[in-house]
């Protein structure tokens, strides 16, 4: 087996007894960063130790059990489940539940001692989404490596914290390892879509399995840009997912006496009037956090334009200039796309409907019906808005001292230079359900991604070799600090 590898570890034992490697440094202003590029190093052999390889052995059997919402997570559950079985957990701190055979969850228990400390518990869903042979270059059912990456449908889009989860506890019990609070290792069903989300099951019908004082679950990343490390993201909020349908309609006719009144043609100067419509800026805690830290990052005139936002989010052309970045923009303010379109129902006859689906990704400090009223003032008295399904807004989780400074020295101790940034994501994870019932959620994995070649729910998903066990390291080191190290 063999990697493509290049970076700098200078206080980093683990490290340097597995990995073989040449050492370098890089450095941007005055930090030391770190770099992964396959084409600027050479092939290097990559020595597993005990762990690493149970975390790939595991890795591989998911990646290889098609978990897509028609076929369910029954047989990955399983197979999970007896994993820990047979690495001495007992039968009742491994629990397989569900609302049917095909939607199971996977609920597993490390015992702590008996501190009065509430658990902490690891959640990540095993479910992804659909991989045709036929989009891909490789098979996506196959746990492919190839130049330095793992391929396969979920190796980003969760079965790598999974794994990385059930490898670090099945760690824990063989080093001995006693906690001062029980760690909970939650694998769960139809995060990505389906009738059986499993976190929404777990607490409306076993909350006793789950409940915690806070959760770690993905959402967030390190971020990896140009070889070069350059900061490690927690995800603390997310926007709130909400579908608008707008339809346009009248008489109709013949379509050989055109008339004015043209549903598709109504429909569509709605859809462009809301495109160039741009909601206000509205900052929070973790977003004004975010982009502290992005300017850090940034520097030049990105860092400018951020420190002028921050201190006056109405600066037009502060703002104006970041809108260019989707990324950033999409943090500053509520977002809306039309994602669907349909219309007319003859070829050679006048439209009588005319609909489209418009996407928002709303603030969680944006109340979504002032959003509604928003969209139906854009579309004038013609086209009728109206909200689909209900919104599922959830609170931030606060930036305690308890978690981040945790999460801040492991990354120092493994990535000397590079920050800690929180982030509000701009898609929706199951930390919404935790965070509404109470357990702060924070999305963190140590796990550095290439921001420039993101393939979730894409074809050719891959995720870096050194990256995943650099994350399984980041994780064992975190989820042992959160939960009191007794050996």
């Amino acid at each position: 087996m063999s990697i493509w590898i290049a970076s700098v570890w200078t206080r980093s034992t683990w490290m340097r007894s597995t990995w073989v490697r040449r050492i370098g440094r890089g450095l941007t202003g005055s930090a030391a960063v770190l770099t992964l590029t396959a084409a600027s190093v050479v092939s290097q052999e990559l020595r597993l130790e005990p762990h690493q390889e149970l975390a790939r052995d595991l890795f591989q059997e998911l990646i290889e059990i098609n978990t897509t919402e028609s076929e369910g997570t029954a047989l990955a559950v399983e197979a999970m489940a007896r994993r820990l079985l047979a690495a001495g957990f007992p039968e009742e701190d491994v629990q397989i539940v569900g609302p049917n055979d095909r939607k199971l969850n996977l609920v597993a228990r490390l015992r702590g001692r008996d501190t009065g400390r509430a658990p902490i518990l690891l959640l990540a869903h095993l479910d992804v989404v659909e991989a045709l042979r036929s989009d891909w270059t490789l098979d996506p059912w196959t746990f492919t490596e190839r130049n330095g990456y793992y391929y396969g449908r979920g190796v980003t889009d969760n079965k790598d914290d999974a794994a990385i989860y059930m490898a670090n506890l099945i760690r824990y019990k063989e080093e001995g390892f006693v906690p001062d609070r029980d760690i909970i290792v939650a694998l769960t069903a139809d995060e990505e879509g389906g009738p059986a989300n499993g976190v929404r099951w777990l607490l409306a019908n076993r909350r006793d399995l789950i409940d915690a004082e806070y959760a770690l679950n993905e959402g967030g990343d390190g971020a990896l840009k140009d070889g070069v490390r350059q900061l490690n993201s927690v995800q603390a909020s997310e926007k709130v997912y909400q579908n608008f349908n707008l339809r346009a309609t009248n008489r109709g006719g013949h379509s050989s006496l055109p008339r004015d009144d043209n549903a598709i043609y109504e429909l569509a100067t709605v859809l462009t009037r809301i495109s160039q419509y741009d909601f206000p800026v509205m900052l929070n805690e973790v977003t004004e956090a975010y982009f502290r830290g992005t300017a850090a990052v940034e520097g030049g005139s990105i860092a400018e334009d951020i420190r002028s936002v921050l201190e006056n989010p109405e600066n037009e052309r502060a703002v104006g200039r970041l809108r260019a970045f989707p990324h950033l923009n999409a943090r500053l303010r509520t977002t809306c796309v039309a994602t669907r379109l349909s219309g007319g129902h003859a070829n050679n006859a006048l439209p009588q409907t005319a609909e489209a689906l418009v996407n928002c990704r709303i603030l969680p400090n944006h109340n979504p019906a002032q959003v509604l009223l928003t969209l139906r003032e854009l579309a004038g008295p013609r086209v009728e808005v109206t909200a689909s399904g209900q919104p599922n807004p959830s609170p931030p989780s606060p930036l305690t001292p308890d978690v981040m400074g945790p999460i801040e020295r492991i990354t120092e101790e493994m990535w000397p230079g590079v920050p800690v940034v929180p982030v509000m994501s701009t898609f929706a994870t199951d930390g919404l359900y935790l965070r509404r019932a109470g357990i702060p959620t924070y999305g963190v994995s140590g796990i550095f991604m290439d921001v420039d070649d993101v393939r979730a729910h894409g074809q050719d998903e891959r995720i870096l070799i050194e990256s995943f066990y650099e994350g399984q390291e980041f994780l064992y080191r975190l989820v042992k600090a959160l939960a009191g190290t007794i050996l």
